[in-house]
């Protein structure tokens, strides 16, 4: 198998699927809700103009993947691949979003594992960016047995620089 940080991944219930220009007004009716980003660092994102402005930096990472409910259908979310270091061996997942009907499903631990059980043949370790006032997201990471290792200042595509948390998997602690 080749390695992709663009791959299609699925498991029983959700597909990971490539992030296209044809997918714009599908996801922004899940994004479009000032709920989905109350504790992110760049919480405007429900605005249109904004949220153009951040699905245009997921197309360009060539990284990014919508995140479909095989069932419904629905695009239910969004996650990508980052900052790939061949170098360190080390990649970044982020930029990950659920509408509201998703949250308290357990749907971001399948999603996290159907990543990290991928991206683990190819790379002996996986960061994230959390901002630092994004509890819920911290939380779920910690869960999935991330560990805290740095702070630091994130430049979004186009958007203000933030502070985030680092965190970190190891392939050897992952299970």
């Amino acid at each position: 198998m080749n390695f992709s940080i663009q791959p299609e991944l699925e498991n029983e219930q959700y597909q990971l699927i490539p992030l296209s220009q044809g997918d714009f007004e599908a996801l922004y009716e899940v994004a479009s809700d000032p709920k989905v980003w109350e504790q992110h660092p760049n919480k405007n994102r429900f605005e249109k103009d904004v949220f153009k402005n951040f699905f245009n930096g997921a197309i360009e990472s060539k990284g990014a993947f919508k995140i479909v409910e095989k069932s419904s259908g629905d695009i239910i979310g969004s996650t990508r691949f980052y900052d790939f270091d061949e170098n360190k061996n080390s990649i970044f997942i982020g930029y990950t979003f659920y509408g509201t009907k998703s949250w308290g499903r357990g749907i971001n631990p399948q999603i996290k594992k159907l990543m990290l059980d991928y991206i683990f043949q190819y790379v002996d370790t996986v960061y994230f960016h959390i901002g630092k006032e994004n509890f819920r997201s911290q939380t779920a990471l910690e869960r999935l047995g991330g560990k805290k290792i740095a702070e630091e200042e994130v430049a979004y595509f186009g958007e203000p620089t933030r502070t985030n948390f680092v965190y970190e998997i190891k392939k050897e602690n992952h299970f």
